[in-house]
């Protein structure tokens, strides 16, 4: 039996693995992307996304799609509101469109990558199960239909729980002890007036006894909101989330004494409540050098995602993954080489970043240490 053979083969089509595979093709490189969604749009894509200049920008820019990204950027995306559990502000920031990390509608960034690659370069339904290595860099990759291909470099953009992680290292995420509730309120400004109001125009934060609130203004007027506990994981297995109303009486025992403008967040939420434990791959994971096969975005260094770096640090990966691979034809061994120096001190700092994040969202006094993350230096 004839079995396809790719020179380079990336597993996830997430942003990460899209903008590899962008900035590889204005590199004049193919690359085959293979993901288990059944289709482009089978599944929405999530909230907004703060786009950073030091990385998601920056790898936007070697995609060559930095001009179509600041087309998609939400007006006032990077206005700010902190409160307490009173609901009394604490601190508000005006977006003047001078910040260096405009907001955008996930899926639009998504349409934006795939959109500028050749038509068939995402393989849909196609979901890794398994890989092994042939020797000499080359692996077999297999798929949960049973197929089977090989390659000549393997990329794991895959996510948390990445099939092609184990190739190089014996690390799995584990619990942060932090766990998130998701809800929408959608057509907000109509339906929603008063949690309209209390957000605002941009990212919102409600904060106090190791819990609170995150939210932000989606560009289509819908809310986003996140209810956000420091819980033993078992905590959110005991909720019933096929029910929503069960779900949203189990998620307000935990704010029985907040405001009631907060509680409504929850009250007034749309459609189902999603939970969403964090995890997080240890500080500092780095693997030694295998050849033909590295990770990039969360398969490489999940972390908590205050302030999204979990999106920015998988495009500036992808990108540099890319750019490497571009510097050093025929040599893809000293491509990775390059790529992972690059990779793992960078992970390591925004790992730490992200912690010390976390631990301001959930200090005791909060939200006094996530002030002091909006402070200006000096």
């Amino acid at each position: 039996m004839h079995t396809t053979h790719h020179p380079i083969a990336v597993i996830g089509a997430g942003l990460g693995g899209l903008t590899l595979a962008r900035v590889l093709h204005v590199n004049g490189i193919a690359a085959a992307v293979f993901d288990l969604d059944a289709s482009a749009d089978a599944r929405a894509q999530g909230g907004m996304l703060d786009i950073h200049e030091e990385s998601g920008q920056a790898a936007l820019r070697a995609a060559r799609l930095h001009d179509g990204f600041r087309a998609r950027v939400h007006p006032g995306g990077q206005a700010v509101r902190v409160l307490d559990r009173h609901a009394r502000v604490l601190h508000e920031e005006a977006d003047d469109g001078t910040g260096g990390r405009p907001e955008i509608d996930r899926g639009q960034l998504r349409d934006l990558l795939l959109g500028s690659l050749p038509a068939g370069t995402v393989r849909w339904g196609a979901k890794a199960v398994g890989a092994r290595p042939l020797g000499g860099g080359r692996h077999e990759v297999t798929l949960a239909d049973g197929s089977v291909f090989t390659t000549g470099l393997l990329i794991g953009a895959d996510g948390a729980w990445s099939r092609i992680r184990p190739l190089l290292s014996d690390a799995t995420p584990s619990y942060t002890g932090i766990s998130f509730v998701e809800l929408d309120l959608v057509d907000a400004d109509t339906r929603h007036p008063e949690c309209a109001e209390l957000i605002g125009g941009g990212m919102f934060f409600a904060l106090g006894d190791h819990k609170g609130f995150l939210a932000h203004r989606e560009a289509d007027g819908g809310l986003h909101v996140y209810t956000a506990l420091r819980t033993p994981e078992s905590t959110l297995s005991a909720f019933d989330f096929t029910d929503a109303r069960a779900a949203k009486a189990a998620v307000l025992e935990h704010f029985e004494d907040w405001a009631p403008a907060l509680r409504r967040l929850v009250t007034e939420a749309d459609g189902p409540l999603v939970p969403r434990p964090i995890h997080a791959l240890a500080e500092g994971h780095r693997w030694e050098r295998v050849p033909g096969v590295t990770l990039l975005g969360d398969a490489a260094h999940l972390m908590s995602p205050f302030a999204g770096e979990g999106a920015n640090l998988a495009m500036i990966d992808g990108a540099d993954l890319g750019e490497c691979l571009a510097a050093h034809p025929g040599d893809t061994e000293a491509a990775l080489t390059a790529y992972e120096t690059r990779l793992f001190p960078r992970a390591e700092e925004k790992a730490r970043e992200s912690a010390r994040g976390l631990e301001a969202l959930f200090h005791d006094h909060a939200p006094q240490p996530l002030l002091d993350l909006f402070a200006p230096a000096g």
